[in-house]
C-alpha cells in the first residue's frame, strides 16, 4: 500500500512539471510574435496628399522673369492704340513713356525745322528727360518697345529710355507705327544704345491694326 501511494506521488509531481513547461513555452511563443505595423491613418494620407498637390501646384507657377512688359511712346495717340492691343493679347503691363516736359501741336510740326522735335532729331545727343522713376526691369523677361517715327528714327526720348534700363538677359521686341515710313534702322540704333538685351526684328503697324494680324506676328515672334 505504501509502495503504491508513492508511485502516485511521483507521477503527480511529473504531471505538474510538465504543465509548468508548457505555460512557459506558450509564454515564450507570444513574447516572441513579430510585432504588427500601424497602418495609416486617413488624417496623415490626406495631409500628405495635401502637401504633394501643392508642390505641384508651385512647380507650374510661372518664374518671375517670364514676365511681359509693352513700353510705349505716344505724341498723337497711334502708338498707344497699338501698344494696348499688343497688352491684351500677350497678357502683359503696360507702361507709358511720358515726356517730362509734353509736346505741342506745334513742337509735334515736322515740317518746320525749328520745331521742338526737329531740333531734337537733328541732335543725336538730346536726350529727352521722362517723367516719374525709371521703370523697373526685374521680373520681366519679354520687352515690347513701340514708337512712332520721327525724321525716320525713334524719337529721342526712346534713347532716354533704353539708356535707362538694364535689358540684360530681356527678349526687346520693337515695334513702330508711322504713316508711311518702314521701321528702318530705328530699332537697330536703340540696341546698341541699350547695350544690351536680345533684340528681335522689329515691325511697323498702322494703329488700326486688326488684332488677327498682332496675334500671327507674336505667335511667330516664338
Amino acid at each position: 500500500m505504501k509502495r503504491t501511494k508513492g508511485i502516485l506521488g511521483f507521477v503527480m509531481v511529473a504531471c505538474l512539471l510538465g504543465g509548468l513547461a508548457g505555460c512557459g513555452g506558450q509564454a515564450a511563443s507570444a513574447s516572441a510574435a513579430p510585432a504588427q505595423p500601424a497602418s495609416s491613418s486617413p488624417a496623415s494620407s490626406a495631409a500628405a496628399d495635401a502637401a504633394s498637390s501643392e508642390a505641384a501646384a508651385a512647380s507650374s507657377v510661372p518664374a518671375p522673369e517670364d514676365g511681359v512688359l509693352v513700353a510705349y511712346f505716344s505724341a498723337t495717340g497711334n502708338t498707344r492704340a497699338v501698344a494696348e492691343k499688343i497688352a491684351a493679347l500677350t497678357g502683359g503691363d503696360l507702361y507709358e513713356i511720358v515726356p517730362a516736359q509734353p509736346y505741342t501741336s506745334e513742337d509735334l510740326d515736322w515740317r518746320n525745322s525749328q520745331s521742338r522735335s526737329s531740333q531734337e532729331m537733328d541732335d543725336p545727343d538730346a536726350r529727352p528727360e521722362i517723367a516719374g522713376s525709371p521703370v523697373e526691369m526685374d521680373g520681366y523677361g519679354t520687352l515690347y518697345l513701340g514708337y512712332p517715327i520721327w525724321h525716320g528714327q525713334a524719337p529721342r526720348i526712346l534713347s532716354t529710355f533704353v539708356e535707362s534700363c538694364d535689358l540684360e538677359g530681356v527678349r526687346v521686341i520693337p515695334f513702330c507705327t508711322s504713316g508711311s515710313s518702314g521701321i528702318g534702322s530705328s530699332a537697330d540704333s536703340l540696341a546698341e544704345q541699350a547695350g544690351g538685351g536680345a533684340w528681335l526684328e522689329g515691325r511697323r503697324f498702322d494703329s488700326g491694326v486688326p488684332d488677327s494680324e498682332l496675334q500671327a506676328w507674336i505667335d511667330g515672334l516664338a
